[in-house]
């Protein structure tokens, strides 16, 4: 909940309490003036009617243009005795010009003449204008408060904007700002020292970040690069020695698990240097790839790998989807959503694409749950740890849609991972540049050889050293295809 919300509702709790007390006091209050005013009247008018009797004067008529009436009659003086010398109270009386009963206001009082007799009498006014100053009394002051409350909560939402914009400067300021990215500089202009505190406190954390930002891609960077060549070199080292044929069988098993360990970490290096290169902007140069060729392009190429596991793959087109991206990340994109589709299917399961000309999906059978949307692309994030996979396939699809303005989402619908890739830019143009391997699975190797010195073992198996040219196959897409 917005922090105006729970001031105007803590405002409103308050207000409240406190205008009702107020609107009941004061109704209250004005009564009271009005029964006093109504009091003093009868009192004068009985004062009048004393007089004259006690004087022996004729007394004034029983009933008035002003409708007051007034009843005299003999008591007695235990009576009288009895009695509280003036009494008020509301009634009702009848009105004989009107003909009806009307609600009244009642003076009673006792008096005793010259001649020790006692006498009471009993002095109404009709009250009916006071009953309507009454209603007319309320319906206003609840007309007030409500007319109060709203004017007052107005008035405090004004002045909170008002005062607390600058608060609201930094927080638009700070959500649109990207770490690594060009942002606005901050215009927060105020005279409000706490806000200026806070202003200074922003900027100077986002130029911190900023700077821990860059010497963490520097490091990744500098890190991968220098660790290419040592590992290049051991690789090969243990490739060579895995050629001796004088090795027993349990030496090459250990010399096998030895070099997927090393192929592992070249492959995590390499991620991580292409992931450098691509927050640092290093693929600039864009074309227009066209996505169908370039996927019946590597599907082709991968059938072998599929059906080792005997996974089925399908593509349906519905239209042609262009991108306008650098091609070597077209590829690498492509690749490694394709890779996530492998490694992470069960065998026997299926690889489902479909193409549209704003979108391609690629969905998988797999574990048979979803998985974390939130984490999913987050680096070195693996639902389920998976043998060839580093950790940030995704992670670098994502990143290159974010750089490229394209969207990559994930769903789970029908017992299928489904990873979504689209843009709204329709691209009218074909470009059909794309980076080709080899048309022939049966040339793989050697092509492997050739660019990324993969050199699987004679005494491999048929199957092992197609499974352990594919590992290598993602391992130059990912790394920006060789170089």
């Amino acid at each position: 909940m917005k922090l105006i919300y729970y001031i105007i509702i803590r405002i409103s709790l308050v207000l409240s309490v406190l205008l009702t007390g107020w609107a009941i006091l004061f109704y209250f209050a004005v009564m009271d003036e009005v029964n006093d005013e109504v009091d003093d009247s009868l009192e004068d008018y009985s004062e009048i009617i004393i007089i004259r009797a006690l004087a022996g004067e004729e007394l004034p008529s029983k009933n008035t243009a002003s409708n007051n009436q007034y009843f005299l009659r003999e008591v007695t003086k235990e009576y009288a005795g009895s009695c509280d010398d003036i009494i008020y109270k509301d009634s009702m009386v009848y009105i004989p010009e009107k003909d009806e009963t009307e609600p009244a206001r009642i003076l009673t009082t006792i008096f005793k003449d010259d001649g020790e007799k006692f006498f009471e009498l009993t002095v109404a006014t009709p009250s009916i204008e006071k009953e309507d100053l009454k209603d007319a009394m309320a319906g206003w002051i609840i007309f007030l408060y409500i007319a109060l409350l709203l004017t007052i909560i107005v008035i405090n939402v004004w002045v909170f904007y008002r005062n607390m914009r600058p608060l609201y400067v930094l927080l638009h300021w700070l959500d649109k700002y990207r770490i690594g990215k060009v942002n606005e500089p901050l215009q927060n202009n105020t005279r409000v020292s706490e806000f200026r505190k806070l202003n200074e406190a922003a900027v100077r954390y986002a130029e911190r970040s900023e700077q821990m930002f860059e010497q963490q891609k520097q490091f990744i960077g500098n890190a991968s690069h220098e660790m290419q060549t040592p590992l290049a070199i051991c690789r090969n080292r243990l490739e060579m020695l895995m050629e001796d044929e004088n090795l027993s069988e349990s030496q090459l098993e250990e010399l096998m698990k030895t070099h997927q360990t090393l192929e592992h970490i070249t492959k995590l290096n390499k991620s991580l240097l292409l992931l450098s290169k691509i927050e640092n902007g290093q693929f600039t140069d864009t074309t227009q790839v066209e996505v169908n060729k370039l996927l019946r392009q590597y599907l082709e190429d991968y059938k072998e790998v599929y059906q080792y596991r005997e996974i089925i793959t399908s593509v349906e087109e519905e239209g042609i989807f262009y991108l306008t991206i650098n091609e070597t990340l077209a590829v690498v994109l492509l690749t490694n959503l394709l890779k996530n589709a492998f490694v992470h299917n069960i065998d026997g399961g299926h690889i489902r694409i479909v193409i549209t000309p704003h979108s391609v999906m690629f969905c998988n059978t797999g574990a048979a749950q979803p998985l974390d949307a939130q984490r999913i692309f987050e680096r070195f994030y693996q639902g389920k740890k998976k043998e060839g996979s580093t950790g940030l396939g995704l992670a670098i699809a994502d990143t290159i849609c974010k750089m490229q303005a394209l969207r990559l989402c994930y769903e789970y619908k029908s017992g299928e991972h489904c990873f979504i890739l689209y843009t709204s830019t329709h691209i009218k143009k074909k470009n059909r540049v794309f980076f080709r391997i080899s048309n022939s699975f049966q040339n793989l190797p050697s092509y492997l050889h050739q660019k990324t010195e993969c050199r699987p073992n004679k005494k491999m198996t048929i199957m092992k050293r197609y499974y352990y040219c594919y590992v290598c196959l993602f391992t130059v897409a990912n790394s920006g295809m060789g170089g």
